[in-house]
């Protein structure tokens, strides 16, 4: 089979190229033609609940619903991503794994799903810092539950997001990262040394950062603060508009560097579909005219309505950042961060074919034009 071939400005060097393809990158040369279109590697989104109206927290969400969502995905520009479960009950959690492995391996698109997220249930019990997650279902670290998630989840759970405020924390934490899994810090009010702890037991990541807290924190010292300075922690950010102020985001960014800075959606089911009512898992969730989710008939944010596309948009216009910066936040860092293989390099040969295609306007809108999946176009 002959090689596909595609060109345009590569997002991450500002340079002309022309890209040959399969089900990986074959090569990456010059090139001399004029192009006002862009080349990146496919977006990666690490935290997305559900998508369309289909919800990933439901365990009889129908295949076919799975798959219309991440098709309304790729016309976003993401490739890969991990579909999050959220706090619930024990059996409802399984089920809702169980489900969708299966749909990862039914559906023709389903290796775009690399893994899932299990955000919970072992975070923060008190208000404030557990978000929109049930209190009645947050409990603590459980080895034997972790292993039940891996078994229904057929070996595929990539990130477990809990808070280091629990005693068994540390010991889960070494546990589960010596799978190979991702320990992410989120819905927390752990103090220093329970944060430090998490750290040394092998976290790398700080989930949504900013979000999952109180409304009223002291100046210092305190969990945010706690992440932010630590090094070997990346963090992820949701950029709507919605979740972190402007001065926040770019601050916190600073903090962290670029690289070691991640864009995610935290999509909830009504992105990308229209106002109105909706379920997240048992939870009704309202989509309201400006662009919030929130529990219905609450001010309390449930997950987000971002594209992963005006996510970009977002950090280079609330935060000053160039293109390259941006792309890199939805691309490299969280194939990085989230332990996404063939991904962590960028456009190289070698590298899995996940490529986005995409025009930027004068106004830095992003039009995607094109999104390939391992060399196949989808969009």
């Amino acid at each position: 089979m002959q090689p596909l071939q595609c060109s345009g400005i590569g997002a991450l060097t500002g340079l002309p190229i022309q890209l040959a393809f399969q089900g990986s990158v074959l090569s990456v040369t010059p090139s001399a033609k004029a192009s006002d279109l862009y080349l990146a590697p496919g977006f990666i989104d690490l935290q997305v609940n559900g998508f369309a109206g289909v919800d990933y927290n439901h365990p009889l969400t129908p295949h076919q619903e799975i798959a219309r969502s991440l098709r309304a995905q790729f016309a976003t520009g993401v490739t890969r991503l991990y579909p999050t479960v959220i706090t619930g009950a024990p059996d409802a959690m399984y089920a809702c794994l169980r489900n969708l492995a299966a749909a990862r391996e039914s559906i023709p698109e389903g290796h775009a799903i690399d893994g899932f997220h299990v955000e919970g249930p072992h975070l923060s019990p008190e208000d404030g810092p557990r978000g929109a997650h049930p209190h009645q279902w947050v409990r603590p670290p459980d080895l034997d539950e972790f292993y039940r998630w891996q078994e229904v989840a057929r070996g595929r759970i990539r990130i477990v997001t809990l808070s280091p405020e629990w005693p068994e924390a540390p010991r889960y934490i070494e546990r589960i990262t010596a799978e190979g899994v991702v320990a992410s810090i989120g819905h927390t009010q752990a103090g220093a040394a329970q944060i430090a702890a998490a750290v040394a037991s092998g976290a790398t990541l700080s989930t949504h950062l900013g979000n999952g807290a109180h409304q009223l924190l002291r100046r210092h010292p305190n969990y945010i603060w706690d992440q932010l300075a630590e090094d070997r922690l990346m963090a992820g950010f949701i950029a709507d508009g919605i979740h972190l102020g402007a001065a926040f985001l770019k601050s916190a960014i600073r903090a962290k560097t670029v690289d070691r800075s991640v864009l995610v959606t935290d999509a909830a089911t009504p992105a990308g579909a229209s106002p109105g009512r909706y379920c997240l898992a048992d939870q009704p969730v309202d989509l309201t005219e400006d662009g919030r989710v929130v529990l219905a008939g609450t001010d309390r944010l449930a997950g987000s309505a971002l594209h992963m596309h005006r996510g970009v948009e977002n950090l280079m216009r609330l935060t000053g950042l160039s293109l390259p910066d941006a792309i890199r936040m939805a691309t490299i860092n969280p194939a990085r961060a989230g332990k996404v293989p063939g991904r962590t390099l960028g456009l190289v040969p070698g590298e899995r074919a996940d490529i986005v295609q995409f025009r930027l306007t004068p106004s830095n809108e992003i039009e995607i034009v094109a999104t390939w999946l391992a060399g196949v176009r989808v969009y």
